[in-house]
């Protein structure tokens, strides 16, 4: 019997440099996994080569085009909901820019698949840290960040804001997707944290994280703000049965 289909979902902005070289990676895995890309109107034309790319493998890849940059937290959302609008067992996220390695997207799935966890997340930081080409000031924010939103959380997790990982279809069925709301790291955290309270079963396998070559990093102070503030409104939330 064959497994079910994975989608991995790719959000897209300006990405035009390293889209193609992403999908011919996951194209050369199973056949099971499937691509969808969501581009906010990336300007650099990503959309349009993306296009090119679904001539040559219809079955495989997938694109949704949205107006203008609304931001990653909404384009997974997108992603997931389209995912489960059709028979995919097992969703993905990763970046576009090649600092997650789509060879480690088998890591991913094989223990959701498994049985063994419900969400996988590609940790930077179980058994060390494992980031290349970052600088020291932005490793002490992403690691001082874990430690904060641990400590308030009580989640367990090394990499709270990781954007590589892995659901089972029943974590994201169980989710009101529309009362999520966060964009960049607080996304991820959100996601993390509403899975947790409800029951499910999240696991941290090792990656090796790679800052980007091509194109400019989605990085700010208004991100990094968001997660500050969001952790807080996850735990008033949780405490009055909000979630």
């Amino acid at each position: 019997m064959n497994p079910a289909p994975t989608l991995v979902v790719i959000p897209t902005y300006n990405e035009a440099e390293n889209i193609g070289s992403v999908a011919d990676q996951v194209l050369r895995l199973d056949a099971s996994f499937h691509i969808l890309v969501v581009d906010d109107g990336s300007p650099d034309g990503t959309g349009d080569l993306v296009e090119s790319l679904q001539e040559r493998h219809p079955e495989r890849i997938h694109l949704i085009r949205r107006e203008g940059k609304q931001g990653l937290g909404t384009a997974y959302i997108a992603g997931f909901k389209y995912a489960l609008e059709r028979d995919y067992g097992f969703v993905c996220e990763m970046d576009a820019d090649l600092s997650h390695n789509p060879a480690d997207l088998e890591r991913l799935v094989a223990p959701v698949q498994a049985g063994e966890a419900d969400v996988v997340v590609g940790s930077r930081y179980i058994g060390g840290v494992r980031i290349m080409n970052w600088p020291l000031s932005r490793l002490i924010l992403s690691y001082s960040a874990g430690i904060y939103t641990r400590a308030i959380t009580r989640m367990k997790l090394q990499d709270v804001t990781a954007g590589f990982k892995c659901f089972r279809r029943e974590v994201l069925e169980a989710i009101d997707l529309s009362s999520v709301r966060s964009n960049g790291y607080s996304f991820q955290i959100e996601m993390n944290y509403i899975a947790w309270k409800k029951g499910f079963r999240l696991m941290e396998v090792p990656i090796v994280f790679t800052e980007r070559t091509e194109g400019l990093s989605k990085m700010s102070k208004a991100i990094v703000r968001e997660a500050m503030w969001k952790v807080w409104e996850l735990r008033f939330r949780s405490l009055f049965g909000r979630l």
